[in-house]
């Protein structure tokens, strides 16, 4: 594991600052992040974030794991979480970056039944000039516009547009044509598994000791783990994703900010806002304000 421990992790390449809207999709295009640092993206990690790639125009030489390769216009990358990626794009190159959150990838592949979108490794995809391949490239496109936008029903029609995709990378993935490095499954199917009992319970409260015992290791080897994979305790990751719910519920939501505490697992609706607010900079009501004026900005 010691390629691991020297490579950051981010939830966006080169930001440690939260996204401007608790969305589960942030959708960028390859211009407006590489061009930043000189249209290369130094290796790096994920953890919790499932990244798809679609490069439009141009090339890229593409480090996946302990692997080199060239990609080319007309081709879609994969990346799962802790995956290490990096990219040196041709200049002028065009496309788009769709970064997901776990929750919202198991939300919409138990919807298809079968759990297909849950891959451990990373795939390219190729697309012609077949009608299934234009309407794809389309869908990058609207998926793009819709998320710059505040029209009514945006996330409906956001998950729609996520679904297309998904479900065409889903039929298009045979095996794995980019594999794992071995040596690193062991830490990471801890990890992996920690965050899936994280979204079934997070809202109620179970110490870290409770979900070791339930993945089979001690409190103090999950907290290992975590901090290995995640640059977090086992703790921060339970708070983040109780963080991302109260975000959720107090943007697309009219609960009181008594229900969203409740909701979470707080018996004290004080308690929630303290907690808040030391992980935010912003009591719950002053979030709802800001969060409220970036959309009223994206919507003129």
């Amino acid at each position: 594991m010691g390629l691991i421990k020297d490579i950051p992790v981010y939830k966006l390449y080169g930001e440690h600052k939260q996204w401007l809207t608790p969305d589960m999709v942030h959708c960028e295009t390859i211009f407006a992040r590489s061009q930043l640092h000189n249209w290369q993206i130094k290796p790096h990690q994920h953890h919790g974030l499932f990244q798809i790639l679609y490069l439009k125009s141009g090339a890229a030489k593409i480090r996946v794991d302990d692997r080199q390769q060239e990609m080319q216009a007309g081709q879609v990358l994969t990346v799962p979480q802790m995956c290490i990626h990096g990219f040196k794009f041709a200049r002028n190159t065009e496309g788009h970056v769709i970064t997901l959150a776990y929750p919202l990838i198991r939300k919409i592949s138990e919807k298809l039944g079968d759990g297909m979108l849950a891959w451990s490794s990373p795939h390219i995809h190729h697309l012609g000039n077949d009608d299934e391949s234009n309407y794809l490239k389309t869908t990058f496109s609207a998926l793009d516009n819709e998320y710059r936008g505040n029209a009514p029903h945006r996330d409906v029609l956001l998950e729609s547009l996520l679904g297309a995709i998904l479900v065409w990378l889903g039929r298009n993935a045979t095996s794995p044509n980019l594999e794992r490095p071995q040596g690193i499954s062991r830490g990471e199917e801890h990890v992996g598994n920690f965050c899936r009992l994280i979204e079934d319970d997070f809202a109620r409260q179970y110490p870290v000791a409770h979900y070791a015992k339930r993945i089979g290791i001690t409190a103090a080897h999950l907290n290992v783990l975590c901090r290995h994979a995640a640059g977090q305790s086992a703790l921060d990751l339970i708070h983040e994703r109780m963080l991302l719910e109260a975000k959720r519920n107090l943007v697309y939501t009219s609960m009181t900010i008594s229900v969203v505490s409740y909701a979470l697992g707080f018996s004290d609706p004080a308690y929630f806002t303290r907690f808040f607010k030391r992980r935010t900079g912003l009591s719950p009501k002053e979030f709802r304000l800001q969060a409220k004026s970036v959309f009223e900005q994206g919507a003129s």
